[in-house]
């Protein structure tokens, strides 16, 4: 096992099938660092178009399609003190007759945070709130994932099968996801560090800031799955991305079902039972082009 130290040059704003920036082995990790959306690096300079750009994509040796892609997220750690979001929530999170009470944003307005990965906070410098704000850091990877199936190069503002654009305030440290590979080399790709954001994403960011990464993959030949999944220490959880809302309900529900029935062993009736009484569901976002739901289970519940 290897570890590599990688600075990215260029980014990409597609995820899709391009020439790989460096070729790992499963058991290596990468140090690599990310832009923020907005294409700002460590330094606060544009060094790239924004619109989530990612660094990246590693090629995995002997990654083909119909295997599965482990990724590992070992570190993930803001390396500025700005941070900056939207302030407002987006209207299609409230009901259409609040919309006239929403208050109109300045050109360019925005939410400052400086942010202090030692105390592990984020304060709100702009706009400034009566009696401040100040809140805990919970790093995050906002955009990842591997190139999709069929040749296609989708935009990292939207999300799928294969990852993408999910903002789910779950991908952070010590958690483990796969993903399906529809490639060869699986051609990974991360970026859209978020200092903080809460569940939706539902004013349309979170923290956005640039961050040092650390992962390691795996490969898991021959294990095919349809939508990314995750783990932590203490829960399995699935990832559904479409709209409307429902259908990325659906999606999440039926895979984390196929994986009860298909690896944990677990008949229909006794997976879609015990599904039935202690799921539990978390919003990615419901901000992008294609929502995100993350539907959940206790490790306790899987049988030994």
């Amino acid at each position: 096992m290897t570890v590599h130290s990688f600075t990215p040059s260029h980014y990409f704003n597609l995820l899709a099938t391009v020439p790989p920036v460096l070729t790992i082995a499963p058991g290596d990790s990468v140090q690599t660092s990310t832009v923020d959306a907005h294409g700002l690096d460590a330094h606060r300079q544009q060094v790239t178009p924004p619109g989530n750009p990612m660094t990246g994509p590693f090629w995995v040796e002997g990654a083909e399609p119909g295997d599965t892609l482990v990724v590992r997220l070992e570190a993930i750690v803001p390396n500025r003190t700005y941070g900056w979001g939207n302030a407002l929530l987006a209207p299609n999170v409230v009901d259409p007759e609040y919309l006239a009470e929403l208050p109109r944003p300045a050109k360019g307005q925005r939410s400052h945070w400086e942010v202090d990965v030692a105390a592990g906070t984020a304060t709100l410098v702009e706009p400034a709130v009566s009696g401040g704000l100040v809140l805990p850091l919970a790093p995050m990877v906002g955009c990842f994932g591997v190139a999709p199936s069929g040749g296609e190069a989708i935009s990292t503002a939207t999300s799928g099968s294969h990852g993408g654009n999910m903002d789910y305030r779950g991908f952070r440290a010590d958690t483990t996801v796969y993903f399906p590979v529809f490639a060869p080399g699986a051609l990974f790709f991360l970026g859209d560090g978020h200092a903080l954001q809460g569940a939706g994403e539902i004013v349309g960011t979170g923290i956005e800031i640039s961050c040092d990464i650390r992962f390691q993959v795996d490969l898991q030949k021959g294990r095919r799955i349809r939508w990314p999944r995750g783990e932590t220490t203490t829960q399995i959880f699935t990832a559904g991305n479409a709209r409307p809302l429902d259908q990325a309900l659906q999606q999440a529900t039926t895979e984390m079902t196929r994986w009860l029935q298909e690896e944990y062993g677990m008949a229909p009736l006794h997976a879609q039972t015990l599904l039935g009484q202690v799921v539990d569901y978390e919003i990615g976002n419901v901000f992008d082009p294609a929502y995100t739901i993350v539907c959940k289970l206790d490790k306790r519940w899987l049988p030994r």
